[in-house]
């Protein structure tokens, strides 16, 4: 990464300051130098221009909405600056999107891709139509699809620790409250796209689907409801589906537990195959060289042993740990793509799948959703 290529973050919510801000840190002399951070508000800008400084030893440049020349387009308009990292609200990201790539910059956006298949769909196509060609890099930051653990587990499929897979089931619960830091922003308060929190959240538990099952998702049927109002317009799905090698699972995701323990209960991922299973769970292990309690992916793998005569014998396991650094390794992946080393990471059509398998569960009403036509109608 060359030492004059900037970059800049563009949004300065909770994401930003939690998990953007920290992974560069991170990556060090890996990513390149934090010139620029951008909001509407200058409130905001300058706050997390206060902690870019502190956690990264460099004052970067403040930009917001009112001034001409501190505003988004001063911003885009500087030559060393050559990318961006975009955590803005789901329905501002596509134009903001395609502006950052008009004034000839790489971007990382925030997933989801977009608030509906459509328009994914139609920003994937005007990308891939006049700026992918001028070489431009686009990449959708989905942590899920970076993480180690889903990446094992992956791994361990494709060399045949379970057999072929048969089915899965993947689900997630969590508790949302009106206090809650993630539904105290105005944009998710009054959502103004599908799905509410569930498309917000719900793409993560598809991508890491999409990146564990071997075969793509093809089929869904399902069913969405709204049992908290202040989670409108729902947050609840739960949905059957079909892949293209005849596998078969169940997909639960829900916003709206009664209460934070109701979370605990059979949280994660279970795939099941011909010879064995695994499960991935996010739990705390105890980092030994800090001596600290770090959360972790642990992926439990069971795979079944047979004689000669194909009798059941012992069942044999292996556990593996792996760290939560999802976004840490995306933004890697992004840089180093902007060097042409190229890792699949962070393709926007993958992104755009994870969408239409929120849509579908969300509109299906009981009805079969034929996903690839989903996408392809868009």
């Amino acid at each position: 990464m060359s030492n004059s290529a900037g970059t800049a973050i563009l949004g300065a919510g909770i994401f930003a300051r939690e998990a953007h801000l920290p992974a560069l840190q991170k990556l060090g002399p890996l990513a390149p130098k934090l010139k620029a951070v951008y909001s509407r508000s200058e409130k905001s800008a300058r706050e997390l221009a206060v902690e870019a400084t502190t956690l990264l030893n460099t004052t970067p440049d403040v930009y917001f909405d009112v001034n001409p020349s501190l505003n988004l387009d001063a911003l885009l308009a500087r030559p060393d600056i050559s990318s961006v990292i975009i955590v803005l609200p789901i329905t501002q990201q596509p134009s903001i999107i395609l502006k950052a790539l008009a004034a000839g910059k790489h971007v990382l956006s925030e997933k989801p891709v977009a608030p509906d298949a459509a328009s994914g769909a139609k920003l994937i196509a005007q990308y891939e139509a006049r700026y992918k060609p001028k070489g431009l890099v686009w990449r959708v930051a989905e942590n899920f699809e970076a993480e180690p653990g889903f990446i094992a587990a992956s791994r361990a499929i494709a060399a045949g620790k379970i057999g072929k897979v048969t089915f899965f089931s993947s689900r997630t619960v969590n508790f949302i409250d009106k206090d809650s830091k993630w539904y105290n922003t105005p944009w998710r308060t009054i959502p103004d796209y599908q799905g509410g929190f569930l498309l917000d959240g719900g793409v993560h538990s598809v991508a890491a689907l999409r990146v564990i099952l071997p075969s793509a998702m093809t089929h869904l049927s399902g069913f969405a409801s709204l049992n908290k109002e202040w989670l409108a317009p729902h947050d609840t799905i739960n949905a059957i589906i079909k892949n293209a090698d005849g596998s078969h699972g169940i997909l639960e995701l829900s916003f709206a537990a009664p209460s934070p323990s109701r979370s605990d209960a059979g949280q994660g991922l279970v795939i099941t195959g011909t010879d064995g299973w695994l499960q991935v769970q996010q739990t705390l292990a105890r980092d030994l060289i800090h001596n600290v309690e770090k959360s972790v992916f642990r992926i439990t793998i069971k795979s079944a042993t047979r004689d000669a005569n194909g009798v059941l014998g012992p069942e044999k396991e292996e556990v593996i740990d792996e760290p939560i650094r999802g976004v840490e390794l995306e933004q890697a992946s992004f840089f180093a793509a902007l060097d042409g080393k190229v890792d699949g990471l962070g393709s926007p059509l993958g992104a755009l799948k994870d969408v239409a398998v929120i849509e579908a569960a969300l509109t299906s009403g009981g009805e079969l959703v034929d996903l690839e036509k989903l996408i392809g109608q868009s």
